[in-house]
């Protein structure tokens, strides 16, 4: 049997503009793990795996007709774990994400806030971690 420490979480996510998506998400910490494009139309991503530093990551592609089991763009929300929600929150605005529920500290304990990123998906960044 698998355990809870085996087991990563992967959102994934259909795109719009890819390409800056892609910026926003370098901008705010996901590394580049894998993209691959389309070969008669490169503009277009098929499949692409973007790492985040805490664990886990994000999948993601261009809207295409031919796509499986994936809701449409600007319709997802993730919540990132990091120790300084606060520079996070200000890269993911400076980005070009627009301010949802400002930074507060939370009746629940932790600290966090929430964007819509440039594509209208909701990201929310704290430091609370459920026990």
């Amino acid at each position: 049997m698998t355990s809870a420490a085996d087991i990563k979480h992967w959102q994934t996510l259909t795109l719009q503009d890819p390409e800056r998506m892609m910026q926003w998400l370098g901008a705010i910490g996901f590394t580049e793990h894998a993209t691959y494009r389309d070969d008669k139309d490169p503009t277009t991503v098929v499949h692409a795996e973007w790492l985040w530093s805490g664990g886990g990551g994000i999948m993601f592609g261009s809207v295409r007709e031919d796509a499986v089991g994936v809701s449409g763009p600007g319709t997802a929300a993730c919540y990132l774990v990091t120790d300084d929600p606060d520079t996070l929150f200000d890269a993911a605005v400076a980005a070009g994400a627009s301010v949802v529920r400002p930074m507060v500290d939370q009746d629940y304990g932790g600290r966090g806030g929430t964007v819509s990123d440039p594509e209208g998906n909701q990201w929310s960044f704290g430091n609370y971690q459920p026990k």
